[in-house]
């Protein structure tokens, strides 16, 4: 019988096609040591120091775009939600659900990507699933990471522990991976490609730490943008933010679509950026240590803890005098991570 070049019902089943399915899509791109015995679970060996874990679910549409695909985007995802604990990430899960129909091809495009990001990352999957489903009862692929990482001793990233005076730092270009995604979306077209900036952020994140171990809190920006993140933040924290409209790295390209279709880019999700609350005495030190990285060069001091009320956040605009930066009401982009 001929091979099937989509996925069928009976790749969920458990039985050979199942198997067949695990073999000939995934085990290529993801298979190791813990994997390699299949079981519903893997037997890993001991970690020293506090545990970090994470979990997420991945249903963007379309699922490949510029600079990545899903699933590239759901080991970052996984990897950048433990490295904001300030862990080192090292073990992850992946789970599937397919749709009935979905193309083979597609699929093995995806978990290549997997593999790549994960060597990337220098993170392993050792265990996973995969869930068929009849044709429309979900959209093409849905994928689920969860993931276990370690903290190092004094590491204690918390927004509780924000405090007036503290700098804001941004990692880099705001708005990179929804704009992205908006366009490809919609078909639009542009002169100058705008690329999604998924990637992992845990070499970052390590070489901030071994300069300042103190960092008080770390999030990426990711459904609701900054704006959504400095929000929570305040509100936690019970702190005032002020930001400055001329400091925050924008590429031309993002600004240029936004401005266009009428998008704040504080609002839009970003992928492989992250916002750092970092004690003012070595928030320099801790900014020249970014730039020197790849995924940090375009890092800027945005702003600052206080200056307004406790829960608020303002924004020194480019013009006369402040703005108050709100969360979205709704959703302003669905669908992109």
């Amino acid at each position: 019988m001929r091979r099937p070049d989509t996925v069928i019902l009976a790749h969920g089943g458990g039985g050979r096609a199942s198997a067949e399915l695990v073999e000939k899509a995934f085990l290529p791109s993801l298979g190791n040591k813990f994997l390699a015995p299949l079981s519903d679970g893997a037997i890993l060996p001991p970690l020293e120091g506090r545990l970090a874990f994470s979990t997420d679910s991945y249903v963007i549409d379309p699922i490949f775009f510029p600079g990545g695909d899903i699933g590239s985007l759901a080991i970052h995802g996984t990897v950048n939600d433990l490295s904001m604990c300030g862990a080192t990430p090292v073990y992850l899960s992946a789970g599937f659900i397919l749709e009935e129909g979905f193309p083979m091809a597609d699929l093995k495009r995806i978990a290549d990507s997997m593999g790549e990001a994960a060597r990337e990352s220098g993170v392993t999957v050792v265990t996973g699933d995969t869930k068929v489903v009849a044709r429309g009862g979900a959209d093409k692929i849905f994928i689920n990471t969860a993931g276990i990482g370690v903290l190092p001793e004094g590491v204690n990233i918390a927004a509780t522990r924000v405090r007036e005076g503290d700098r804001i730092i941004l990692s880099g270009t705001l708005g990179d991976h929804g704009t992205s995604v908006l366009i490809k979306r919609k078909g639009l077209k542009f002169d100058s490609p705008v690329e999604s900036d998924s990637r992992p952020l845990n070499g970052l994140v390590r070489e901030m730490l071994d300069a300042e171990p103190d960092i008080h809190m770390m999030r990426d920006p990711t459904r609701g943008g900054l704006a959504a993140v400095l929000n929570e933040v305040a509100r936690a924290a019970g702190v005032g933010m002020v930001i400055e409209e001329t400091a925050i790295p924008v590429n031309g390209n993002v600004a240029a679509v936004c401005e266009l279709l009428g998008i704040d880019v504080l609002h839009v999700a970003n992928e492989g950026k992250m916002v750092a609350f970092v004690p003012e005495a070595s928030a320099e030190r801790v900014l020249s240590v970014m730039k020197t990285h790849t995924f940090g060069r375009d890092a800027a001091i945005i702003g600052m803890v206080g200056g307004t009320s406790a829960g608020r956040v303002e924004m020194k605009t480019s013009f006369i005098g402040n703005r108050i930066i709100e969360p979205l009401a709704g959703e302003q982009l669905p669908r992109i991570c």
